[in-house]
């Protein structure tokens, strides 16, 4: 099985998808004239907006549910896991793909926020929706949000907890031994999958508000948190920042691990962290209470930033600055062309975090790892949940009933609970299938969409020349040429009215 789907992979991620995910990223920078830099400022004004309603959650709420699913194992797991396979100047290639990302994440947000619904007192949107609304491909968008479901409700929720389980063992030990069905497992993990479990039960039968509103206060408590102890690192470290940075830049074209490698891991494990291009930031930008659709997009664009850019970063000089790495060969299998720590250590892990952390604050910087992990991990399976919850509202108008959502969510504690008991490598390995196949999908379509209607271009060019005006900030998209954005019809024609 794990040979089966490590071949599935292999054609998943091929080299085809990675300069997918690069080329669109360049595609859309070039064309709304690199936004992410332009409109720096406007997006970090924008992330305090007040708009909320009972149908929305606020700007900064969809924040941070977006950087709940953003902000996970790939920050601490992922970054370790890229550089004991690509390298050191896998990291460069991290940096790339978020910047570039970030106007990939601007037109798939913005997309989302144009082509949403409202449906039983929420707002819902997608990939799904702007499939159907905008290029009228149906079965593009069935097959999108069966493909989410897939993911984010069985493939990946494993990686997630898989990465809290090592975590946690890694700090407490394994306790005694328990005989499962899965092999042994320690008492202590267990101990945390019950906890995971019951507060996941807890939440996710209570909607996007109760996710928004846990996700609103812990996500950035500890993505702070974890970016402070990285700078006191990089300050006690201060003559070796400038060699650090070096060593990533130049082994990015004459890579340790080879020139592939380090742009392989670099991109894929990018996209798994900051999620732009794969599909998953539309859903929380489309439940935004918000004034115009290019907001959001813009909110979405810095949250790759804050993902890649602070948190990943952050990872990345922790482990490099301590040398508490290895990097692995590619042939043969198994030879290290770096070895600065036990040969033993898993790569795929957090491991390489937990011990940079170790060696400068003790115990004290290996439990915190394990704290953090646990709520970057915990929130990112919440967003999943929220994800295939929205993807199951859109498959609902050809299947009726309450029933699938019942399943998925069972579904998603059972592979939690899955994950947390199985081999790193393999659980991590179908975590890339999922992000592969909604990202292949995703890029593809908002691509088509481009050369159909140009959407999120003249919502970019219709937002700055509103600003530049000055006065309150509206959308109408019957005004620039957009058709069946019924959402923001029915608003405009209320907001008229009710003038009247």
């Amino acid at each position: 099985m794990e040979a089966f789907v490590s071949a599935v992979n292999d054609v998943v991620w091929s080299n085809a998808l990675i300069y997918l995910c690069l080329g669109a990223g360049l595609f859309y920078s070039v064309l709304t004239r690199f936004a992410q830099v332009r409109h720096f400022k406007e997006m970090c004004k924008l992330l305090f907006s007040p708009n909320t309603s009972d149908k929305g959650i606020s700007s900064f709420q969809a924040l941070a549910v977006s950087l709940s699913g953003r902000v996970g194992v790939g920050n601490i797991a992922g970054v370790a896991a890229a550089i004991g396979f690509g390298g050191p100047g896998a990291i460069f290639w991290m940096w790339v793909v978020a910047f570039l990302g970030a106007s990939t994440a601007y037109a798939e947000s913005t997309l989302g926020q144009i082509y949403k619904t409202e449906e039983n007192g929420q707002y819902r949107g997608g990939p799904a929706y702007y499939f159907d609304r905008c290029l009228g491909q149906k079965w593009l968008a069935v097959l999108f949000a069966v493909s989410a479901i897939i993911a984010c409700g069985v493939f990946l929720p494993g990686v997630q907890a898989n990465a809290v389980g090592n975590a946690f063992t890694q700090v407490f030990g394994d306790g005694n031994m328990v005989t499962t069905s899965f092999g042994d497992v320690g008492s202590f993990k267990l101990v945390a999958l019950a906890i995971i479990l019951i507060v996941l039960a807890f939440i996710i039968f209570g909607g996007i508000k109760r996710i928004a509103n846990f996700t609103q206060i812990v996500v950035p408590f500890m993505a702070l948190g974890y970016i402070v102890l990285a700078l006191i690192v990089v300050f006690i470290n201060l003559d070796k920042v400038g060699d650090i940075f070096y060593l990533i830049i130049s082994d990015a074209f004459t890579a340790q691990a080879g020139f592939g490698a380090a742009i392989g891991w670099g991109v894929k494990r990018g996209i798994y962290s900051n999620e732009a291009g794969q599909g998953t930031g539309p859903h929380a930008a489309a439940a935004a209470e918000v004034d115009h659709p290019a907001q959001q997009g813009l909110v979405q664009a810095f949250s790759v930033y804050v993902d890649t850019i602070f948190v990943c970063t952050a990872t990345a000089l922790m482990i490099l600055i301590t040398q508490q790495y290895n990097v692995v060969g590619e042939l043969p299998a198994g030879q290290f062309i770096v070895q600065n720590v036990d040969a033993a250590t898993e790569v795929g892990s957090a491991a390489f975090t937990q011990m940079a952390l170790f060696s400068v604050f003790g115990s004290f910087g290996q439990a915190f790892v394990g704290i953090a992990l646990f709520f970057f991990a915990f929130t990112t399976i919440l967003a999943y949940y929220f994800i295939a919850e929205t993807n199951i509202a859109y498959l609902n108008r050809y299947f009726k009933g309450s029933i699938p959502l019942v399943i998925v969510k069972f579904v998603i504690m059972f592979m939690v609970a899955y994950g947390m008991v199985n081999n790193s490598g393999y659980i991590w390995t179908i975590g890339d299938i999922g992000v592969g196949l909604m990202a292949w999908i995703n890029i593809l379509g908002i691509l088509a969409i481009f050369f159909v209607a140009k959407p999120a271009l003249l919502c970019l060019s219709d937002y700055e020349e509103q600003k530049k005006k000055g006065g309150k900030v509206t959308f109408d998209p019957v005004k620039l040429g957009i058709k069946n954005a019924t959402f923001w019809e029915k608003r405009l024609a209320k907001q008229s009215k009710d003038a009247e």
